[in-house]
């Protein structure tokens, strides 16, 4: 009975974090998203208005916009590029212990905001970027003046960040029964055709976990947009956690924010079950007999 209590103990803090920072939160602002508040009197409950406004919002529709085509180009990008470095650093290279831990500082230090500006000093006008192109011969780009470049700027910084998901594919790849390699080059098959027919099958759950914990992420970006383009030109980079934020701490329309962050949520709910169900097809796990 007291090894029992004793481990409660223990858990106390973890369940109190989770039902203090997460669950409460959680279910007040379902509540909210019913009603009308503004922070400083008690909500209003108005029932399905707030998702009503939505469907009318053009605002929403860029944002989520926006929002589908950041996460559809960011996700690829990062997991494609950590996979990459991940078969380098699987090699036995000199200092590579030196090079997997420097790859792997990014993911650490990109969801800052000090990286955050940085990044934008990196690539204003006269930023280092610039500066590369003109000592090579090319014309300057303006990175955050046209659409196109500002959201590639954004996605570019989120790709950046791939330390964890190359540790995670570099974990993967070490996982793998070398004898398998050794029977396919009895049998003539080069390294590209082991990578494809034998790496990548067995790695696929690995990489369907990356694409579900990255795809979370994307559609949770705030600091790099806010940061180092607050969402334009021409709203090209505002993401809905921006508008969110906007909605909920500038207009102080935190019932109309509860509501996009549950459409949000919604949005995410739906193609995390449809990875789900594709993951049938195409994620292999061990002892599977599938042909």
């Amino acid at each position: 009975m007291e090894s029992r209590f004793l481990g409660l103990a223990y858990l106390a803090p973890y369940i109190i974090g989770l039902l203090v920072f997460t669950m409460i939160p959680f279910l007040a602002s379902l509540y909210l998203s019913f009603t009308d508040y503004n922070l400083m009197s008690r909500p209003v409950w108005t029932g399905l208005e707030n998702f009503r406004d939505l469907l009318s919002d053009r605002t929403f529709k860029r944002s989520l916009n926006v929002t589908l085509i950041y996460v559809f180009l960011t996700v690829p990008l990062k997991l494609v590029f950590a996979l990459f470095i991940a078969v380098i650093l699987n090699y036995r290279l000199r200092a590579i212990g030196f090079f997997r831990t420097a790859y792997y500082v990014p993911s650490i230090l990109g969801g800052s905001i000090a990286v955050a500006v940085l990044w934008r000093y990196i690539f204003a006008d006269t930023g280092l970027v610039n500066m590369v192109l003109v000592t090579i011969g090319l014309d300057p780009v303006n990175w955050f003046g046209d659409p196109v470049n500002a959201l590639f700027t954004i996605t570019l910084l989120r790709t950046w960040q791939f330390g964890s998901a190359m540790v995670i594919f570099l974990a993967a790849l070490q996982s793998v029964d070398k004898s398998l390699y050794e029977a396919a080059a009895i049998d003539g098959a080069g390294k590209w055709h082991s990578f494809f027919f034998i790496t990548l099958p067995l790695i696929t759950p690995v990489i369907f976990f990356n694409l579900i914990m990255q795809m979370v992420q994307a559609f949770q970006e705030f600091n790099g947009p806010y940061v180092i383009t607050g969402g334009g030109p021409l709203r090209s980079t505002y993401l809905l956690p921006l508008y969110i934020y906007d909605e909920a701490f500038k207009n102080f329309n935190m019932g109309y924010a509860s509501a996009i962050a549950w459409v949000l949520f919604v949005i995410i709910m739906v193609l995390t079950v449809a990875a789900f169900w594709s993951s049938k097809k195409w994620v292999y796990y061990a002892g599977d007999k599938r042909s």
